[in-house]
């Protein structure tokens, strides 16, 4: 999930640095390039967003005339951005603009890529001691995320799907983000409380972002994690085929002998409701 150097997600809150309000029933647009200082350096995908000084400011005031006239100020919401992009690892139909199963869904906080662990590299950096050099833990028991370039990745936290309230001091039962594909559509997703899900615009495949490709694998029923020793029967990184890499935007993930997999969509998160 390494980001190449010079991709950045579109939307306007690439070149908004801080709060920024931001209707929930419309998508965001995507940032004219005239906003964006010619001398500024392109980041990798890690690190996203431009950081572009400029004060907060109101979404609704660079859309198109006809999207305003249809805003009230009690629809905006208060987005605050993310320093740097994280990444939701979502489950559902593609097409859809709302499901159930968020509690199944995962949250990266920073780019798992650059911390993970080849495949060609399993034997000597990960499988002696079950920590990657970049500190996280390696569980084959428990299943093991794989991306498009054959790297191990550490597993995403579960997603949060409630919202500490500051002014009421109370928990709500939903949260909502700033997620976008990097493509046509840049909108707000909700997540609640009890797994359901719902986007403002579009649909699940409008926000994914197809270069990036990931997959949990976990043990076939009856088989047992491979600690040592390659065996077809065990869940082990050792059964993957490196030839199969790197995969291509949009398709499924290698299968691997032993496992069960399951394929992730990946979503950019720009930032939260405030």
């Amino acid at each position: 999930m390494i980001l190449p150097h010079g991709i950045r997600p579109a939307g306007l809150l690439m070149t908004i640095y801080g709060i920024v309000s931001i209707p929930s029933s419309h998508a965001l647009t995507t940032a004219p390039l005239s906003m964006v200082n010619s001398n500024t350096k392109l980041m990798s995908r890690r690190n996203a967003l431009l950081t572009v000084p400029a004060a907060a400011a109101t979404l609704s005031a660079i859309l198109p005339s006809e999207a305003r006239a249809a805003i009230s100020e009690k629809d905006n919401l208060k987005i605050r951005r993310y320093p740097q992009t994280r990444f939701i690892a979502a489950l559902g139909d593609p097409s859809a603009s709302e499901g159930t199963g968020a509690e199944k869904w995962g949250l990266w906080r920073d780019d798992p890529g650059p911390r993970g662990v080849y495949l060609r590299n399993y034997d000597d950096r990960l499988a002696p001691t079950g920590v990657a050099p970049a500190g996280w833990t390696f569980r084959e028991d428990e299943g093991w995320w794989l991306e498009e370039h054959g790297l191990i990745m550490s597993s995403p936290e579960e997603l949060p799907r409630k919202k500490y309230d500051r002014a009421t001091e109370r928990v709500l039962p939903y949260k909502r983000y700033v997620v976008t594909g990097d493509r046509e559509v840049t909108t707000v997703l909700t997540v609640f409380e009890d797994g359901r899900w719902e986007l403002g615009k579009g649909s699940l495949y409008d926000v994914t972002h197809l270069p990036c490709r990931s997959a949990k694998y976990v043990p076939r029923d009856g088989a047992v994690a491979a600690s040592n020793g390659g065996n077809d029967d065990m869940c082990s990184p050792r059964n993957a085929n490196r030839r199969d890499f790197p995969v291509k935007p949009g398709a499924s993930m290698p299968d691997v002998s032993g496992c069960v997999r399951q394929d992730y969509a990946v979503l950019f998160v720009l930032g939260e409701e405030a």
